[in-house]
């Protein structure tokens, strides 16, 4: 019995672990036996034993026999020390204690199997290993929206709910009155145009949705420094993993949670994740932890990062974040207003039309095809009666359609989209909509120095000891001990770094720009060796750079011998005025006298004029057993000047050019920078923002301590003649920017570092940079430039006066439309009670306009005049004297010619009312078609020009003719239209191109620039 209920067992946990009993060979029969005596011994002994136990208390208790198998599994972790959950718990509840029991951060580091100095191996394997144990580094998002969302939100329209009701009446009643056969056409062709209006509605806005989710993909992938085979690297931020070494600056978002390895003076803004505005200090021993999401704000350091993603604090938050794709910008606000206002004029219309109708229907006016009475009291069918009404009421909300340009949002949201995909290539990415419209307004930029108009690539090519400059291959004449200190000063007080590659290659430099060049020219001229110098010495603490003082200082002792010694590093006149002495080539102290002061602010003064940034360096000896505090212990005052290096940053090749068209186009350019008054200068000459004769005195050069001690009425004053503002600081840009709004200024302003945030905000456009920018300015931000250049600034600002000319393009265009569409209508129907546009051809006149020629004009390319013109102010109508001089005279002539037909038609081709419908529609329709070129270019008479390069203006108007040439001659019953001959084809072929000739008349009747509406307020106010 045992044996049996055994194999059964048995063949049970076979049938557990994917075996067949049947299958099995000789030899692993042989183990199963095996396996099977093993199994039922063990279970024997196990309840014999049970059974000594029970007999030992005082009630006998029956085992109850398993009928399962409980097995316990242990998650993989790829062999690491240490659990995710217990990572989430220590980050999560800032755990000092739970810390310590791991063994510290140092525990921790070798947990996760990293080396804090060389970090992590960058293998394949390794890293999918972190990713399997300790998940990736991005966010889970709410679900995107489907296609059907955007289908059925364009089914919500009120006036496509309305025009649905009539339809399904048309067909219902239609049927009943015509017949099957006959009577569902009607009903069926609005039913067929409305789903053709809501499927095209809902394509573009779905693909919008998905331009969004792809730009917020692109503005969120960081490049983050990290640690990996010992080298420093830039990585995605989503590329980072559990175990990873990350290097932070001043401005650099935390990318993830983790543990603080090394720094001085990091300051963390926590306000992100606790709403406090206080910074937080993190270091070792109090305050180790670090968060996803917070941004660096001082100091520098290295982190262990612990968890990733959705396993962050700030995970859960982000999860709940989406990018708002239905930002409105404030142009589509005007054209909300604007709409609104056409909207009641068409209801108004399409209310007068309604009583007009029914009126002469309820009084017997109206007459049917046979020519009798479709009222004639109560011999009236009652479905006859409904079936009119029905009609009516359909075509008094096709008025109403038609005169409610909801095209102008497809519009501009088109016309948006296309340009943000294009500023992309262009190395510009719009973070938010209202910048791609508002740069088109901007009358003033405000722009860096550093890697905008400059190239960013710095080399040291001047270097001066004392008051003797020393050239290249000379440096070997001077002092041994001068050299080393030098060393040691570069070494030390930078937050660049180098890496020896093994294999004998060219050495890595990492850093800022000007870092990288004096860590190059240490090692090339100085022949500095960086490790060996840091191993000599030890980091007490450090002063980290900052835009205000302009220099950084580090704190260091010798191992050697225990001394202390304070250096300095920073802008040549700062720091020489800290200095009261120098050394010259000898390594001989010497004060520095009134004389000697003189000679090297010469010497400064003369390397600015040639366009360098000057740089120098101190140091001074600190008694140690003065030293109490760390940070009262570093000296300003009473130091040896080491020497000056002078750094050439190249203007960029095209940035003159870029200058001069902004300047043409009318927009200010003014260059704030950190430099000294003598760099800033030359740099703006050369750049062509300052011209000869402009200097000091009259006040286009200006240093921004000058600039900040003026009263406000001084600098309300003076600001516009402002050109260049010279040691400025990000107060002094933000006081600029304020001052500037204030005069009614559209202000762009470009800035890279944290510090330039509230100036980026305060901006009407926030331009950060893409290279050199830290995350708090780009997130401050509106635009990113994406290469650094100035040129590109100029292309953002082409393309946004282009975004804006395409929109008042649509808006002539289709006003156009909708007053020729309600004037005629309203005629017709109060004069002769019929309708000639039926619901389903001004449905169908209502797609080429909106969508059709949306995209049509929308997607224009920017043109070259588009910077020949001043910027369009704040307070500028939307509606130009341009526009109205161009649009009324198109209206007026297609009311004139289409009324012609309803009222001559008959008699002048010698048709009847059907085909003369078909004449109006068609000729309507092609009206449409000609006046797209005329919108084409607001001003220019040749509306011609440049249009074989835009393929897409020339499908669309193709696709249009041949669909029109469908509706007419193919779709009778749907359109309701009747088959033209090919006179008549000419014929309303030949009044639609008289549009082109009227359109060039127009254009050469000169127009007053103060807008026609406001000489209205001005009567308006002469009678008050």
């Amino acid at each position: 019995m045992v044996s049996r209920v055994s194999h059964a067992n048995l063949d049970f946990v076979e049938l557990l672990l994917g075996a067949d009993p049947s299958s099995l060979s000789t030899n692993k029969k042989k183990w199963h036996s095996a396996f099977l005596t093993i199994y039922c011994s063990r279970a024997l002994l196990s309840l014999n034993k049970n059974h000594s136990l029970a007999k030992n208390n005082t009630t006998t208790k029956i085992p109850r026999t398993l009928s399962y198998t409980v097995v316990n599994f242990k998650p993989k972790n790829y062999c690491f020390d240490i659990d995710q959950t217990t990572l989430i718990e220590l980050s999560k509840n800032k755990n000092l204690a739970q810390l310590q029991a791991l063994g510290g951060v140092d525990g921790v580091t070798k947990a996760l199997h990293t080396d804090a100095e060389h970090g992590i191996h960058s293998g394949d394997e390794g890293i999918a290993n972190r990713h399997e144990a300790f998940g990736s580094n991005t966010y889970r998002k709410p679900p995107t929206k489907s296609f059907f969302y955007f289908v059925w939100q364009a089914f919500k329209d009120l006036t496509i709910i309305i025009l649905m009701f009539c339809a399904a009446l048309s067909l219902g009643f239609g049927m009943k009155v015509h017949g099957a056969k006959e009577g569902w056409i009607d009903g069926l062709s609005i039913f067929i145009a409305l789903f053709l209006v809501i499927g095209v509605s809902a394509v573009s806005n779905y693909r919008q949705n998905r331009q969004f989710d792809k730009l917020s993909k692109v503005s969120n992938d960081i490049q983050i420094d990290v640690i990996r085979d010992g080298r420093r690297q830039p990585i995605s931020i989503f590329k980072i993993v559990v175990g990873d070494v990350v290097c932070l600056k001043i401005g650099d978002q935390v990318p993830a949670d983790g543990l603080f390895l090394e720094g001085h003076s990091l300051q963390i803004d926590e306000s992100s994740m606790t709403g406090e505005s206080d910074h937080v200090e993190v270091n070792r021993s109090q305050n180790p932890f670090l968060f996803s999401g917070t941004k660096v704000v001082d100091g520098y350091g290295c982190m262990l990062v612990t968890s990733v993603g959705m396993n962050t604090t700030w995970g859960q938050m982000m999860s709940q974040i989406s990018r708002d794709s239905d930002e409105q910008t404030p142009l589509q606000a005007r054209l909300d207003k604007l709409t609104s206002s056409i909207g009641k004029i068409g209801l108004t219309v399409a209310f007068l039309v309604l009583v007009v109708l029914f009126v002469r229907y309820f009084t017997g006016n109206t007459q049917d095809e046979n020519g009798k009475k479709e009222f004639n009291g109560s011999k009236t069918k009652v479905d006859d009666i409904v079936n009119a009404a029905v009609e009516i009421i359909a075509a008094a909300v096709t008025i109403v359609v038609v005169a409610i340009p909801e095209g102008l949002p497809l519009a501009v949201t088109l016309t948006l989209a296309y340009s943000m995909k294009r500023m992309m290539t262009d190395n510009a990415m719009v973070r938010k909509l209202s910048a791609c419209e508002t740069m088109g307004s901007a009358t003033t930029i405000c722009t860096d120095k550093t890697g905008t108009l400059t190239m960013n690539k710095m080399k040291v090519t001047k270097f001066w000891l004392g008051n003797e400059s020393v050239s290249e291959g000379t440096y070997s004449s001077i002092a041994p001990y001068v050299i080393e200190l030098f060393r040691e000063g570069v070494a030390l007080n930078t937050t660049g770094s180098i890496y020896k590659p093994s294999s004998g290659s060219e050495l890595e430099i990492s850093g800022s720009p000007t870092e990288k060049a004096i860590l190059y020219w240490a090692v090339q001229e100085l022949s500095m060796d960086m490790e060996e110098v840091t191993r000599g010495c030890e980091i007490v603490h450090v002063e980290a750079f900052n835009s205000k003082k302009k220099r950084s200082g580090v704190l260091m002792k010798r191992k050697m011998d225990n001394t202390m010694w304070v250096h300095w590093k920073g802008a040549a006149e700062m720091v020489l005025a800290m200095c009261s002495s120098y050394y010259d080539a000898s390594g001989i102290v010497k004060e520095i006298g009134e004389n000697q002061k003189t000679e090297l602010e010469q010497i400064i003064q003369g390397m600015a004029a040639s366009s360098l940034r000057c740089i120098a360096f101190a140091h001074k000896q600190v008694e140690a057993k003065e030293i109490e505090d760390s940070k009262q212990a570093f000296e300003e005052n009473g130091l040896t000047l080491l020497g000056m290096v002078g750094i050439k940053d190249p203007c960029r090749p095209g940035v003159k050019k870029a200058v001069e068209d902004c300047q043409n186009a009318g927009v200010n350019i003014k260059m704030i920078t950190g430099d000294n008054i003598f760099t800033a200068k030359a740099i703006a000459t050369e750049c062509g923002i300052l011209k000869q004769g402009q200097d000091m005195l009259s006040g286009a050069v200006i240093e921004g301590e000058e600039f900040r001690n003026y009263t406000p009425e001084q600098r309300m004053e003076r600001v516009e003649k402002i050109c260049v503002m010279a040691r400025s600081s990000p107060f002094d840009k933000l006081l600029m920017v304020q001052c500037l709004k204030q005069l009614g200024h559209v202000v762009a302003v470009t800035g890279d570092g944290t510090n330039d945030a509230p100036a980026l905000k305060e901006a009407d456009i926030g331009l950060s940079m893409g290279i050199q920018g830290t995350e708090v300015a780009k997130e401050s931000s509106d635009i990113v430039i994406l290469d650094d250049n100035f040129a590109s600034l100029a292309t953002v600002l082409r393309w946004g006066r282009c975004v804006y000319n395409n929109i008042q393009k649509f808006i002539q265009f289709q006003l156009t439309v909708n007053i020729a569409a309600l004037v005629i209508n309203f005629v017709a129907a109060v004069s002769s009670g019929d309708v000639p546009l039926t619901a389903v051809q001004l449905l169908w006149v209502n797609l080429i306009m909106d969508t059709l020629g949306a995209l049509a004009l929308a997607t224009e390319k920017p043109t070259k005049e588009l910077m020949d013109k001043p910027p369009v102010g704040r307070s500028a109508p939307l509606i130009t004297n341009i526009m109205w001089r161009n649009l009324l005279p198109q209206a007026f002539y297609q009311i004139s010619v289409l009324l012609i037909l309803q009222f001559r038609g008959k008699s002048i081709f010698g048709v009847d009312d059907k085909v003369k419908d078909t004449l109006i529609f068609n000729t309507f329709v092609l009206c449409q078609v000609f006046n797209e070129f005329n919108a084409r270019k607001l001003e220019k008479r040749n509306v011609f020009k440049g249009i074989h390069r835009n393929k897409l203006f020339l499908g669309i108007i193709g696709i249009t003719v041949v669909l029109q040439v469908l509706m007419v001659e193919f779709l009778k019953k749907f359109a309701d239209t009747e088959r033209l001959n090919l006179v008549q084809w000419g014929v309303c072929i030949g009044i639609a191109a008289v549009s082109w000739p009227i359109g060039w008349v127009v254009k050469c009747i000169p127009v007053p620039e103060k807008p026609i509406f406001s000489y209205m307020k001005d009567m308006r106010r002469k009678h008050i």
